[in-house]
């Protein structure tokens, strides 16, 4: 097994600062909140923009995981689902990328 990192990059809504950093907030708190709950899931991070140029993403996630099996397993496991859905109307564009250690 070869151990994999997932990187996730969002642009989220607000029509405000406030409205958006709302969202960020719940953004990060539904992510760190799978930390000990997805199997092989060995490091998470959310990371905030601050440079906010034009073209930088909101957020981050930066994930590892100790194999692709494990990485799959979270895609489809209930909490991730879960946080997936609640924040389905916060995001307006997504960028992922899965690459081996």
């Amino acid at each position: 097994m070869r151990p994999v990192k997932h990187i996730v990059m969002w642009n989220l809504r607000g029509e405000t600062e406030h409205e958006r950093s709302a969202n960020i907030e719940k953004l990060k708190s539904a992510f760190e909140g799978l930390r000990s709950i997805i199997p092989g899931l060995l490091k998470l991070e959310i990371g905030v923009d601050f440079s906010k140029i034009d073209y930088a993403c909101d957020v981050v996630l930066y994930s590892e995981f100790d194999s692709v099996e494990s990485l799959e397993g979270y895609a489809i496991h209930p909490a991730h689902l879960q946080v997936r859905e609640a924040l389905g109307n916060v995001r307006t564009t997504r960028h992922q990328v899965d690459y081996f250690m």
